[in-house]
């Protein structure tokens, strides 16, 4: 069966237009102050472009090799189930937190020690929750060599997991999204002047870190 063909400017519209894609003053993870964010949570309430979206990490994910998808939760689960039935790879998970009932396990789904697994999730900034998740699943004796985001939001995340010896795969990057949304006139010029020097501030910022 064909791959699809990844249409980047069409699904970026396609995140404009259901609101994903959003302006303003926002605390991130990290606890940094950023002008834009992406709000990939509303991905579940639009099927179809959540179907595209698996269709597409299918596709760039066609030449790796994995045994298992490990999605993180919360914002990556239901993109990684998406992945995980269009591609038909078994999904498994760690939790943000281990229950103190039941299984009390910490990785959900079954799996075998040895087994190559894609970690998968909605957004990279500084990867520290990807690096809290690999470290997870390597305890159980699963590796980890790559991971796959929709969008990288270029704020060092890619050169600290290659630094830990992962490599980093993604549908988009920030710097494409604010392109393809200036050439159509989806945002103004002074938005993309100031969003792209605060980028370009955020690696440099990265890149002093010690």
């Amino acid at each position: 069966m064909a791959m699809p063909v990844i249409d980047k400017e069409s699904l970026i519209v396609n995140l404009d237009e259901m609101g994903a894609v959003k302006f303003g003053e926002f605390t991130l993870k990290s606890g940094e102050t950023s002008p834009v964010y992406l709000d990939l949570r509303l991905l579940v309430s639009r099927p179809a472009t959540l179907r595209r979206v698996a269709r597409m990490m299918q596709a760039t994910a066609s030449d790796l090799t994995f045994d298992r998808v490990a999605a993180i939760p919360m914002a990556g689960l239901p993109i990684g189930v998406a992945f995980s039935l269009t591609a038909d790879i078994p999904l498994i998970y760690p939790r943000p937190q281990v229950k103190g009932h039941g299984t009390a396990r910490f990785i959900e789904g079954t799996y075998h020690p040895g087994e190559r697994v894609l970690l998968v999730d909605d957004v990279i900034s500084r990867a520290d929750s990807k690096l809290e998740a690999a470290a997870l699943l390597e305890a159980v004796q699963l590796e980890v060599r790559d991971m796959l985001v929709v969008v990288d939001r270029q704020m060092g995340g890619a050169q600290m997991l290659e630094e830990r010896g992962y490599r980093l795969h993604a549908l988009l990057t920030i710097q494409e999204i604010l392109d393809t949304l200036a050439r159509l006139e989806r945002i103004t010029k002074d938005q993309y002047d100031f969003i792209s020097a605060w980028l370009e501030e955020s690696r440099h910022g990265r890149s002093r870190t010690p």
